[in-house]
C-alpha cells in the first residue's frame, strides 16, 4: 500500500512537471495583448482630454455666473452703480472667498490656488465685465452686465450694446482682458448664455 501511494505521488509530480514546461505565454500572445492595450489607449486618451477641456470650460463659466450674481448685488447696494474695479474686486473677494478677483487682465498664472476673475467697470459705473481663462486652455470666457446701453462691449467703440447680461467667448488667448474699448477682437457674444 505504501508502495502504491509513493508511485501515485511520483506520477503526480511527473505530470505537474510536464505541465509546467508548457505553462506561460508566447511572444506572439504578449504582442497581441500589448496591441489591444495600445488601441484602447489611443481611443481613451483623446476622449479623456476632450472631457477635461469641457469640464474646465464649464468651471470657468460657473465661476463667472457666481461672480456676476455677487457683482449685481454690489451694484444694488451701491446706489445702482458699480464701484471702481479695484473696490469691486475687494467686495467680491469678501462675498465669494473661493474665487480670486483682480482689476484688469488675468491669465492662468494670476493665482495658482484659485480661479482668478478679471474685472472691468465702465466709465459710467453702469456696466461691469468679468473675464476668466479656462484652466489648461487658451479660451477666455466673459460675462458683462449692462444696466443701460453701453458702447464698446460687444462691437466697435461706437456701437451700442443693449442693456442686459451678455456672455462672450474668445479663443487663442494667453491673457483675458475685460474692457469696454471697442469689443474684444475675435470674441463672440450673445445674451442667452455662453456661446458654444
Amino acid at each position: 500500500m505504501l508502495n502504491s501511494l509513493i508511485t501515485r505521488l511520483n506520477d503526480r509530480r511527473d505530470a505537474a512537471m510536464d505541465h509546467g514546461e508548457d505553462a506561460g505565454f508566447t511572444l506572439i500572445e504578449l504582442m497581441v495583448v500589448l496591441l489591444i492595450l495600445a488601441i484602447l489607449l489611443a481611443i481613451a486618451i483623446p476622449t479623456f482630454l476632450g472631457v477635461t477641456k469641457s469640464a474646465n470650460d464649464r468651471a470657468a463659466q460657473s465661476n463667472l455666473n457666481t461672480a456676476i450674481t455677487n457683482a449685481k448685488s454690489v451694484f444694488q447696494t451701491n446706489s445702482q452703480s458699480y464701484p471702481t474695479a479695484t473696490a469691486l474686486a475687494a467686495s467680491l473677494t469678501t462675498a465669494e472667498p473661493s474665487l480670486s478677483f483682480a482689476a484688469g487682465a488675468v491669465n492662468q498664472t494670476s493665482n495658482a490656488n484659485n480661479a482668478t476673475v478679471g474685472i472691468a467697470v465702465s466709465a459710467t459705473g453702469q456696466s461691469v465685465m468679468l473675464a476668466e481663462m479656462a484652466k489648461g486652455t487658451s479660451t477666455c470666457w466673459f460675462v458683462a452686465d449692462l444696466a443701460s446701453a453701453e458702447n464698446g462691449v460687444t462691437g466697435a467703440a461706437t456701437a451700442s450694446s443693449a442693456a442686459g447680461t451678455w456672455y462672450g467667448k474668445q479663443t487663442g488667448q494667453s491673457v483675458c482682458t475685460p474692457g469696454f474699448a471697442g469689443g474684444l477682437s475675435g470674441a463672440t457674444w450673445q445674451q442667452n448664455g455662453f456661446p458654444g
